[in-house]
């Protein structure tokens, strides 16, 4: 434990989400190329400077392009001659660069420095001015990361805390708990570093993920413990019986959230097989830890827990089961009316595929909407064509133009002359523009960086390229590129990902309950809490990171289907020995208390990172994570017990050696 929180320190953090795009995904090619063929890249950065004249804008041009880390600046004069009156030229151009006194600078900010390289711009700006752009919303998630994982977890302990002394008869026992799953949180954190970086959803979200899905383990086994106690003198014998009898729930729960985690790891969006390797970890270092380092650590210092007890805070729950049974037909027909709606939902959602803007209460956010109230929307593209076919390039260019939405198309043939040859030119004329195999052309857009109009203006630049082109010849490239290409990928990861969590934990059902139905009954009920949770957006009308869609459709199920197998379970013991109705009664008695307490902690976990985080991706599975937790536990109260009781005839015939009790 102490080496790897040493060695975390030395984990380093990747907060560029194009960089998780697979290696065969368009753009990605197209920056490879565009890295060898070129010095300089995509404008990643704008700045709105006020009250300038044009002598004014060309003299802070230079004082920009000389910040270390700052490359490509491109202003009017790029595109075209200042020399002449700019009434003459096109007002399009002009007015995507300076209006109303006003002008608007695209450059480059180095890739690894945008923390110091935008404090550096915001110092030379000052306050009055405005900057915005991809390398300052990574510059912010980055300033805001730490700070923000503190704050949660200030906020989250004394919370875990509280709702295990409720669930506990000694003061003692949730420091037990929390040390058991926090040795394996930090050992997982610290074995990062064997995996050189990991992404800023990955460090945002899996250690208090896991810390949530496997405190269920250290409970499940010291409840058995003090349950042994009371009957066994020795408490090492109290122990061995505690950890053979919790043993099976232990590994049915870790075996269920260990294969949902794995589909992760299927995704070709690699931060979902970043977050998911992470997890998939962490659920074995906390398996261990509950079934090795807890036991010890309890025997030595048992002690502690014998003097600690109190007095249950919480009163038994009695008669619970009768009341919630009064319920039963209501609760089949409100969910059986809401899956198909829900399915149907959650798949038409507007989603967002990036991380979303800043908001508007940061200067960040509020830049962005003085900028756009300005100029408009704007967006760089950049176009690579093989090089050499000047009236080619220049026909294409002629066109995209004309393009609805561009603004602006800077590139040799309308910046230079066509008619002059780049080899009768200096190098630095020309760098720009051509490279030893391409051409670049530099397009400006009036469109968000992503949404159905930014894809359509994509695919248009694109095929229109591709009619003077060859399609393997022709790349693309920029924020709104990579957020295209994303949203592809994303997509066919949805389904591999969901099919492979359901198939994997129904055969992890099968094996522990050697039954056909239950597993049917236990997906119905927890998938049937995802669809839900994840219609909500459609039916608020509001956009979904899909990345947090994505990871949450798979965790969601994965960690809450614990609560339907510990249900579960216990029904079935109890079904051997009295009727159905009482099995169910009984069993809501015994374990209503235990699901809310998951519940309440999972759930506590995802407000939390919903609260306390600015970054989209994070706090949008927040938000879903507490809100299908809530989910869960309704269905596993209300409507399993319905299913269980309904089809108890069928489940007694489909599941192997039941010996359900026959009333004579």
């Amino acid at each position: 434990m102490i080496l790897s929180a040493i060695a975390q320190v030395g984990v380093s953090v990747n907060y560029n989400v194009a960089d998780y795009l697979p290696e065969d995904a368009q753009s990605t090619k197209a920056m490879d190329i565009m890295d060898e063929e070129f010095d300089g890249a995509v404008p990643n950065t704008n700045v709105m400077m006020k009250d300038m004249t044009i002598q004014e804008a060309l003299e802070f041009k230079e004082q920009l392009e000389a910040i270390d880390g700052v490359s490509d600046v491109t202003w009017l004069d790029d595109t075209v001659d200042l020399k002449t009156p700019i009434e003459m030229a096109d007002e399009d151009i002009v007015e995507s660069y300076y209006q109303n006194g006003n002008a608007l600078f695209n450059f480059t900010i180095r890739e690894g420095d945008e923390v110091a390289v935008t404090d550096e711009v915001y110092e030379l700006i000052g306050e009055e001015n405005a900057m915005a752009g991809e390398a300052l919303d990574t510059a912010t998630q980055q300033k805001m990361a730490l700070t923000e994982t503190l704050y949660a977890a200030a906020l989250l302990i004394p919370i875990i805390i509280i709702i295990l002394i409720l669930s506990t008869n000694s003061w003692a026992e949730p420091i037990f708990f929390l040390t058991a799953i926090g040795v394996s949180v930090l050992i997982n954190m610290g074995t990062n570093i064997f995996t050189g970086e990991i992404s800023f959803v990955t460090s945002s979200v899996a250690p208090i993920l896991q810390l949530a899905v496997s405190l269920d383990y250290a409970i499940f086994l010291l409840h058995s413990f003090s349950d042994y106690r009371k009957t066994v003198t020795d408490p090492k014998e109290a122990m061995i019986l505690a950890m053979k009898r919790s043993f099976p729930a232990i590994i049915a729960s870790a075996s269920t959230t260990f294969f949902g985690f794995i589909a992760l790891t299927f995704m070709n969006f690699e931060i979902g097989s970043d977050l998911g390797f992470s997890l998939v970890k962490g659920i074995v270092l906390s398996f261990i830890s509950v079934m090795v380092f807890l036991p010890a650590m309890t025997i030595m210092f048992y002690k502690w827990i014998d003097r600690t007890q109190h007095k249950p805070i919480i009163p038994e729950f009695k008669r619970v089961g009768k009341w919630i049974m009064k319920f039963k037909v209501p609760s089949l027909l409100i969910v059986f009316a809401l899956i198909v709606p829900a399915f149907l939902a959650k798949s038409e959602t507007n989603f967002i595929y990036g991380i979303g803007d800043q908001p508007e209460n940061t200067r960040a956010g509020a830049d962005i909407v003085e900028i756009e109230n300005e100029f408009g929307k704007n967006t760089q593209m950049v176009l690579l064509v093989p090089r050499g076919e000047v009236a080619k390039e220049e026909e294409l260019v002629q066109e995209l133009e004309e393009m609805k939405h561009v603004t602006s198309v800077i590139s040799y043939v309308n910046t230079v002359d066509s008619t002059i040859p780049p080899e009768y030119l200096e190098e630095s004329q020309i760098e720009q523009f051509y490279s030893e195999n391409y051409s670049r052309i530099i397009l400006q857009t009036n469109t968000d960086k992503e949404g159905e109009t930014a894809f359509n203006v994509v695919e248009q630049i694109q095929n229109t390229a591709n009619q003077y082109y060859s399609e393997d010849q022709v790349y693309s490239l920029g924020e709104s590129v990579t957020l295209y290409d994303m949203k592809n990928v994303v997509e066919r990861d949805n389904t591999v990902v969901n099919v492979l969590t359901v198939v994997t934990i129904a055969l992890v059902l099968l094996v522990s309950f050697k039954s056909i139905s239950y597993p049917v009954i236990l997906l119905l009920t927890i998938q049937s809490a995802v669809w839900i949770n994840l219609a909500v957006p459609y039916f608020t009308d509001s956009a979904l990171v899909f990345v947090g869609y994505l990871i949450v459709s798979t965790v969601q199920l994965a960690a809450t289907v614990d609560y339907a197998i510990l249900f579960t379970e216990n029904y079935t013991e109890n079904r051997k020995e009295m009727s159905a109705l009482k099995a169910i009664k009984k069993t809501v008695d015994e374990k209503v208390f235990a699901v809310a307490i998951s519940a309440s902690i999972l759930s506590s976990v995802g407000f939390i990172l919903w609260l306390t985080s600015t970054n989209p991706v994070v706090s949008s599975i927040g938000l879903l994570l507490g809100r299908g937790a809530l989910l869960a536990f309704i269905m596993v109260v209300f409507f399993l017990p319905a299913m269980l009781l309904v089809f108890d005839k069928v489940i007694g015939k489909t599941t192997w050696k039941s010996n359900f009790y026959k009333e004579k």
